[in-house]
């Protein structure tokens, strides 16, 4: 089969190489899934510059969340497990982790509607408890972590605005529902927010950037708000003022999705449900905005790194030069 293998850690485009290797061997309690769609995340690129706190043994191929077809012909959605990843024909995964893919979507979007998604409703729901008719913040809006918490924003009633960089993603969460769009790279954040808020601030923070946005989020965070930390995409992490939070009366939230999967994976089915009944009655859809071929993997996993995509990047295996095989 062919597999894109990493043998050492740097940028996606130069280290992510397109080989034939054997198919991956099941071990106890695993699974083989021919793989339909991969979707690519953030720590894709991040294992490939080892940055990621899972540090696969060398070589490895990324991958980690895949919509893939079980011997008996099921669409499923699974983490593969890695060395063993997505971007490939096959991979390997957890059988009692395997999660029914929505009718309602196809094979790109059902991929996409979990890492991010999950990520999502735990951030909003379980940690920060968002309410109907509360005001949430979302940095890197048009991103696919941010384009998720945007739609599951709207489905629980809040009033959204969205933080972009540049007039093209400005317009994609436009068309995601942002009720406020705002653009960091020609306006003010802090003023806008403020503005939008008439001076309130925002009652809940998703915050996938770290860095500046952080700092950002603290001025604009309201009374008894929550500001929910999920990643660095920026590159920078920050480090809090507590005596801040102590004085401007805020939470701030770690989110770490993953462990819910080992502390307590019945939370994790019970979001896949809400989420597939979202899905089936339209309240949410994954903005997959690139559908490309495995050829194209490691180009598309680098043009994330460089943060220049919209939405989900999605490589579906069956795909040759646009058109199916």
């Amino acid at each position: 089969m062919q597999a894109w293998q990493v043998h050492e850690n740097g940028e996606p485009g130069e280290v992510m190489r397109l080989e034939e290797v054997e198919r991956p061997v099941p071990g106890d309690g695993q699974v083989l899934l021919r793989v339909r769609a991969a979707n690519i995340n953030f720590p894709d690129v991040l294992m490939c510059r080892g940055h990621y706190q899972v540090r696969p043994p060398l070589p490895f191929t990324p991958g980690v969340e895949i919509c893939g077809e079980t011997e008996d012909g099921r669409r499923v959605i699974a983490n593969p497990a890695l060395p063993y990843g997505g971007f490939a024909q096959y991979a390997v995964a957890d059988t009692a982790a395997l999660l029914p893919a929505p009718d309602s979507l196809d094979d790109a979007e059902a991929a996409a509607l979990h890492v991010g998604y999950q990520t999502g409703w735990f951030g909003l729901h379980r940690r920060a408890g968002l309410e109907a008719g509360e005001t949430l913040l979302v940095h890197a809006a048009a991103g696919g972590v941010g384009s998720a918490a945007v739609q599951l924003g709207k489905a629980a009633g809040a009033t959204v605005i969205g933080v972009v960089g540049g007039a093209e993603k400005a317009a994609v969460a436009r068309e995601l529902g942002c009720d406020v769009v705002i653009d960091r790279r020609t306006e003010d954040v802090v003023g806008a927010v403020k503005e939008a808020t008439g001076g309130r601030g925002a009652d809940v923070v998703y915050d996938p950037v770290g860095g500046e946005a952080y700092t950002q989020s603290t001025k604009v965070v309201a009374f008894e708000g929550r500001i929910v930390v999920v990643g660095f995409a920026s590159g920078s992490i920050p480090s809090p003022g507590l005596n801040h939070a102590l004085v401007k009366n805020y939470s701030i939230l770690g989110l770490h999705w993953g462990l819910y999967n080992t502390k307590n994976p019945k939370l994790v089915q019970h979001c896949h449900e809400q989420l597939t009944e979202l899905a089936a009655r339209g309240a949410v859809r994954p903005l997959v905005s690139e559908r490309v071929p495995l050829e194209g993997a490691a180009a598309a996993v680098q043009r994330v790194a460089d943060g220049v995509t919209t939405g989900r990047v999605t490589i579906l295996p069956s795909l040759r030069n646009g058109a199916a095989a």
